[in-house]
């Protein structure tokens, strides 16, 4: 009998597009595993300083898995900046566990990599990161990243990509193709998917958005990266009676935009919305959209929770997803970042017809059926289990 495989997973905090992974792969079996998070436990209710506030996710984060808080010894803690993440103790409590093969979120911070370094041909070394060359630069200072990732990824034994974007990421910094395995991007697609018509329909009537109109929704942080500017000058330059936009979430621009928008009846406004809000939310509108400039946008996985709750989708050409989530003519379509032309154009023809957005929704959520927590929990398994030790 083949002895049980332990996996030690290093992450700074709970997420809540991670936790359920880690539940679903206690709950299989298949191998044991202990997740270690590396901001401490004050990042249980942490200050997320692009909404502005606390967040506390109602959410179960840290049910039906093994994990450890990890102390934080940083002067300034938090996933914003590599020392944000120092951890004395780390690898002893990493050891304790007696793991086969670690896996570790992100190398930025100075005691994942520092952990990754200490490793090295001593346990396999797994890496998940979602980040893309969709903001490259060629310049000085690239060349300096190159050189820099090319050698932090030497310490990498086998990657698990999230899309095409960020697979092209990995070989370009010197992994190849026998060291990566697609780990799809993933949500609670059953949970957003799930019919929430009486409350979409009890935010359409609150905000005075009638059945037949053409409801916009964008969905996150209202901050420069994402453009939210961008999508409300377009949406105000149609000037059609029929459409409307809604932003979801807070941030620095949410003043601005309230400002821009005042005179218009047809532009709407809620705060930050936990995560039990959200299906009936996106199920109130009729087209998605993020319209993201950059840098930064690896992936946008609003995008994903949109598709479950069968959304057609419109999103810039700096969205990580794009490339694989979104189809022109099928689902939806994808527009030049920051070009309000390109904007204005796809927005005319998305929002001449509800049926074909209703179309465009259907097809969304057909595509996104694949992209699941379990397919993640299998490729982690389906490599650890074939890892020779």
């Amino acid at each position: 009998m083949s002895k049980v495989k332990n996996l030690a997973i290093i992450t700074t905090h709970p997420i809540q597009y991670y936790a359920p992974v880690f539940k679903l792969l206690q709950q299989r079996q298949h191998i044991n595993i202990k997740v270690f998070y590396t901001w401490g436990q004050a990042a249980a209710n942490k200050y997320d300083p692009g909404f502005g506030k606390n967040i506390n996710w109602d959410l179960p984060l840290l049910d039906g898995y093994a994990y450890e808080w990890v102390n934080n010894k940083s002067a300034d803690p938090g996933s914003h900046h590599f020392k944000g993440i120092v951890n004395p103790d780390l690898i002893q409590q990493v050891n304790s566990f007696k793991p086969t093969t670690i896996l570790v979120f992100g190398w930025a911070y100075h005691s994942h990599l520092k952990a990754i370094r200490y490793f090295k041909n001593k346990l396999p070394v797994y890496f998940r990161g979602d980040s893309t060359l969709l903001d490259a630069q060629t310049n000085l200072r690239s060349t300096l990243k190159t050189v820099i990732l090319k050698w932090v990824y030497r310490h990498i034994d086998h990657a698990f990509y999230v899309g095409t974007n960020n697979k092209a990421y990995f070989k370009k910094y010197g992994l190849n193709d026998s060291q990566l395995t697609f780990a799809p991007h993933a949500i609670d697609n059953d949970r957003f998917a799930a019919s929430h018509n009486i409350e979409a329909e009890k935010l359409r009537n609150n905000l005075n958005i009638p059945a037949e109109a053409i409801l916009i929704l964008f969905a996150g942080k209202l901050e420069g990266k994402k453009a939210p500017s961008l999508l409300l000058k377009s949406v105000m330059s149609l000037n059609q009676p029929n459409l409307h936009l809604l932003f979801v979430g807070d941030g620095a621009l949410q003043k601005q935009l309230k400002e821009t928008s005042a005179a218009n009846s047809n532009i709407h406004f809620v705060d930050f919305k936990n995560q039990l809000e959200m299906p009936a939310i996106y199920q109130a509108c009729n087209l998605f959209c993020l319209p993201s400039k950059g840098p930064g946008e690896s992936w946008g996985l609003a995008v994903n929770e949109a598709m479950a709750c069968k959304k057609a989708i419109l999103v810039s050409d700096k969205v990580g997803c794009a490339v694989d989530l979104v189809k022109e003519n099928y689902n939806g379509s994808i527009f030049k970042s920051d070009d309000k032309g390109d904007l204005l154009k796809q927005l005319a023809l998305l929002t001449k017809s509800k049926v074909l957005l209703e179309e465009y929704g259907e097809n969304s959520g057909n595509m996104i059926k694949n992209w699941s927590f379990i397919k993640i929990a299998e490729a982690i398994e389906n490599k650890l289990l074939h890892e020779k030790n």
